[in-house]
């Protein structure tokens, strides 16, 4: 049996729809159900039932699809550990990166790890929407915050801290915010993910000390404000590119502004206060996608971030 006809099985069975997987699989819908066709020939068992409507597995495809998955997971095993005793990193790594680290930071790094490992390959997908490993076709994210699902394999690459900035241009033209309740009279660049708009900005005085208790003096500590913006982005690099080009004040990751930070494009505002920092992880959406590549990339952002972020004030 071919695995290719092995791997389309267990991709429509997944989402019920064959024009849908052979999209995913880069074949024509006409191939990926002559390719259906030719294993349940193979078979001699009906795999799916077919309407105008709908595709529903049999009771005899649903046993089929458990030897499956299990055969096509084992072969992908011994694919890895023929890779590991050679002592190569290969193979093809489908990574999501969030907008602004993937146009602005990642890619040099990428080169360096390819130029180093010329049999593996990256296929990138920039974009800051939560990444669906399966739909997505992904092996793994790289992302801030830490994920909500506990099922998946997370590493933590850095501590993060966010960062107030505005252009020397705005600055000059607006005036810079000494304090919270000063953002409600400037225009604060806003990000936008999925229904949800970063408009509450919390900050915290750093007189205060970093310990959140019950006294008076700690929950002064704390403002939260609701800013307003007349610029509005799902993508974090336009409003970090905004904010360069002098629109207004952003709220960005400092390694999303380390370069325009160092160069003076952008300059950090409100120095008594910080907002909480943020992190950033590399995520699988499982054990058996973390292979001697993955933990290569790994390592290899570790030490790329943290170079960046303790070169913060060169």
């Amino acid at each position: 049996m071919n695995t290719a006809d092995l791997e389309l099985f267990v991709r429509t069975a997944d989402i019920g729809n064959i024009t849908a997987a052979a999209v995913q699989l880069d074949i024509s819908p006409a191939a990926a159900s002559a390719a259906l066709k030719r294993l349940e020939k193979q078979l001699g068992i009906e795999l799916f039932i077919r309407s105008t409507r709908q595709l529903r597995i049999t009771a005899e495809g649903e046993r089929f699809l458990l030897h499956c998955r299990q055969a096509l997971s084992s072969l992908d095993d011994a694919k890895a550990s023929i890779t590991e005793m050679k002592g190569e990193i290969a193979g093809e790594v489908r990574l999501s990166v969030s907008s602004d680290l993937g146009r602005n930071l990642i890619l040099p790094w990428l080169d360096e790890v390819m130029d180093n490992n010329p049999k593996l390959s990256f296929q990138l997908s920039i974009g800051d929407s939560l990444a669906d490993f399966y739909m997505d076709k992904v092996d793994v994210a790289l992302r801030y915050g830490q994920p909500e699902d506990s099922t998946m394999i997370a590493f933590k690459l850095a501590t993060v801290d966010r960062v107030i900035c505005a252009s020397p241009g705005y600055i000059a033209t607006y005036g810079s915010p000494k304090k919270p309740e000063d953002l409600l009279q400037h225009n604060c660049l806003l990000y936008q993910l999925g229904s949800k708009t970063y408009n509450q900005w919390e900050l915290i005085s750093k007189n205060s000390g970093n310990t959140i208790s019950n006294t008076d003096d700690s929950i002064k500590s704390r403002s939260k404000i609701k800013v307003s913006s007349n610029r509005m982005c799902n993508d974090g690099d336009i409003v970090k590119r905004w904010a360069v080009a002098g629109k207004g004040i952003a709220l960005k990751s400092r390694l999303d502004l380390s370069h325009d930070l160092n160069a003076g494009r952008v300059i950090e505002l409100m120095p008594d206060y910080y907002v909480e920092p943020t992190s950033l992880w590399l995520i699988c959406p499982n054990r058996k996608q973390v292979t001697p590549a993955i933990l290569l990339l790994r390592d290899l952002l570790r030490v790329k971030c943290q170079a960046l972020l303790q070169n913060r004030h060169i």
